[in-house]
């Protein structure tokens, strides 16, 4: 075990990290595992010629950190084998779609190699939810959520009464709020949020010389969706409309030969129902962007690629920013831009 233990005499680094960097080496390289009894201190630093106060340092870092754990009268233990990295982070969105794991992407590439972040999905399901917090509630650093969760009759909430509690329950600076906030939470912590309904309201209001063009607006809006959307998506739709005088409609999804009439707009939420929707315009041999208009919600590579009009978070800066206030260890309330985006399909 002794000889796991490097100390360089002529380091600059303080004899203390050494002994915890020497540590969690040897247990990335798996030559320290689980339950494993590491050396006493009495032994380490007669061996390593060290003082009591150097060694009993470096224990006390790692049993803060969750790495080691003592035994009275036995001694000291591995008691983990993950997260051992300086920065332990636990990452909570309540779907893996392709805009959220761009802001995860980009988290991870600002956040640096000195961290270690574990990703979770749980599926807007409130008792995964607790599930998990209750699991690891004191083996992270930080905890990242996304609060989106589903009532009984599917239909979307924030933050349920239980979640409310729970999440109040971990320490304001190790809390990081992202996508979606509510309110009467505590201000003394990270938010990084969408503002559902003003975000879609001035959004296309960025872009209603073109949508005024049309004679009929769609919104396809999943009621019961397995990951409901907020429906403040709708307040804001319907203020845009009615401020405009504009003739409008929302539909649960595109079915399936659908009616499409020229002079029509669609705005889709979901994948699927964009998919639907311009495979039929093009059966019926209308002009997309000209007869049938088509903007989406939330931006992805192939809509950029394919030529779709989009209403979009900035995922990248939301990412980003999380990374950047955990870094700066700053605090407070960051609105996300959301942006109209004018492509072929408008």
């Amino acid at each position: 075990m002794l000889k796991l233990i490097t100390i360089e005499e002529n380091s600059r680094v303080p004899k203390y990290q050494q002994i915890i960097d020497s540590i969690i080496h040897n247990i990335s390289r798996d030559k320290l595992v689980m339950d494993q009894k590491i050396p006493s201190i009495n032994m380490l630093s007669e061996e390593f010629n060290l003082s009591r106060d150097t060694v009993e340092k470096a224990y006390s870092i790692l049993k803060e950190r969750k790495i080691i754990t003592s035994i009275r009268g036995k001694g000291f233990y591995i008691s983990r084998t993950k997260l051992i990295s300086k920065v332990n982070i636990l990452f909570l969105v309540n779907k893996l779609s392709s805009y959220k794991l761009r802001t995860y992407n980009h988290f991870i590439d600002s956040i640096g190699a000195n961290s270690h972040t574990d990703l979770h999905i749980y599926h807007c399901d409130e008792t995964l939810f607790l599930n998990l917090i209750e699991k690891n509630k004191r083996a992270y650093d930080y905890f990242i959520i996304m609060p989106h969760f589903k009532t009984e009759d599917s239909k979307h909430i924030s933050l349920p009464e239980k979640v409310l509690k729970t999440i109040e329950k971990i320490p304001n600076e190790k809390l990081i709020i992202l996508d979606n906030i509510k309110e009467n939470i505590h201000d003394s912590l990270i938010q990084i949020y969408q503002d559902f309904e003003n975000d879609i309201y001035s959004a296309l209001n960025e872009g209603v010389n073109k949508i005024k063009n049309y004679k009929k607006i769609i919104l396809v809006y999943p009621e019961k969706a397995v990951y409901p959307y907020p429906r403040r998506i709708l307040h804001g739709f319907r203020k845009f409309c009615v401020e405009h005088n504009l003739d409008f409609e929302i539909l649960d999804k595109i079915y399936d030969d659908m009616i499409l009439i020229k002079g029509d707009l669609f705005i889709t939420i979901e994948e699927s129902d964009l998919v639907n929707l311009v495979k039929q315009v093009r059966e019926d041999e209308f002009k997309l962007g000209k007869d049938i208009g088509v903007i989406s919600y939330n931006d992805t590579p192939l809509k950029e690629l394919l030529g779709i009009t989009v209403i979009s978070t900035d995922f990248k800066v939301m990412g980003e920013t999380a990374a950047e206030m955990i870094l700066n260890k700053t605090k407070g309330k960051v609105k996300v831009p959301f942006n109209f985006i004018d492509r072929e399909s408008l």
